[in-house]
């Protein structure tokens, strides 16, 4: 400012403003959804122990149902037999079809969204062969790798007052021990699970069969009850996988 002389403009140039480029921000890919992959299915295992294939035969039936849920697909595996060949024999056990594969270690178990192990029953307990594969299964207890996988069972009898309910029921200690959730089928097949018309095995714990002296085939609204159990078990990896 001169004096007297009010604002004088400054002869110095002004510099040129500054332009600021914009990049535009890349595509968002949050919200494209991902194709789902055929060979990323979730997996459940169904493990079981059978004598005179009474339990094999929900098994498969069991297989029917899983895989009839889109995304989930089934996998029979038998637990090593712990009796041998002669005594079979003097037990007049058929030969396992050997279509179905022997679980080949315990540790296979942690690849597994979820299980149902099919046992038939000893005394109102699993089958001894069955318990045998529990046993083996410490290092997976002792690193907790089952923890909060789903599980349920399914049972054979040979009467109707011979374990439907404790065989599962007792079986329960397993899974606990393990950190697993006992997943059973209460109520839901509806009003199959009220008639009375005719014998029919199974449970709010699980589908079942009654085996009588052997020689009983399962009735087809026993191996319904087993294909809606697979069913219902498949759903519920399902949610539990959407976390």
């Amino acid at each position: 400012m001169g004096k007297g002389g009010g604002c004088v403009p400054s002869k110095k140039k002004l510099p040129k403003p500054t332009t600021i480029v914009h990049e535009s921000p890349p595509e968002s890919t949050s919200n494209t959804t991902a194709r789902p992959d055929p060979n990323n299915n979730l997996k459940l295992f169904i493990i079981f122990y059978s004598m005179y294939g009474h339990v094999e035969g929900l098994a498969r039936r069991m297989k029917m149902g899983v895989d009839a849920v889109d995304g989930v697909e089934a996998v029979l595996f038998r637990v090593p037999e712990t009796l041998s060949d002669d005594v079979l024999a003097q037990m007049r056990a058929p030969p396992k079809d050997e279509s179905i594969p022997v679980i080949g270690s315990p540790e296979d178990l942690a690849l597994a969204d979820g299980f149902l192990f099919g046992f038939p029953t000893r005394y109102g307990c699993m089958a001894a062969q069955m318990k045998a594969f529990f046993d083996s299964t410490g290092q997976l207890w002792r690193e907790q790798k089952l923890s909060g996988k789903p599980a349920g069972f399914f049972v054979s009898t040979g009467t109707q007052g011979g374990g439907q309910e404790t065989t599962a029921w007792t079986a329960i200690t397993q899974l606990a021990h393990h950190g697993m959730l006992f997943v059973p089928i209460g109520y839901t097949f509806g009003a199959g699970m009220f008639k009375m018309d005719s014998i029919r095995g199974g449970s709010p714990y699980g589908a079942g069969v009654f085996a009588g002296d052997g020689t009983r085939e399962a009735s087809e609204m026993e191996l319904a009850l087993a294909e809606h159990q697979g069913k219902y078990m498949a759903a519920i990896i399902k949610k539990l996988a959407r976390g």
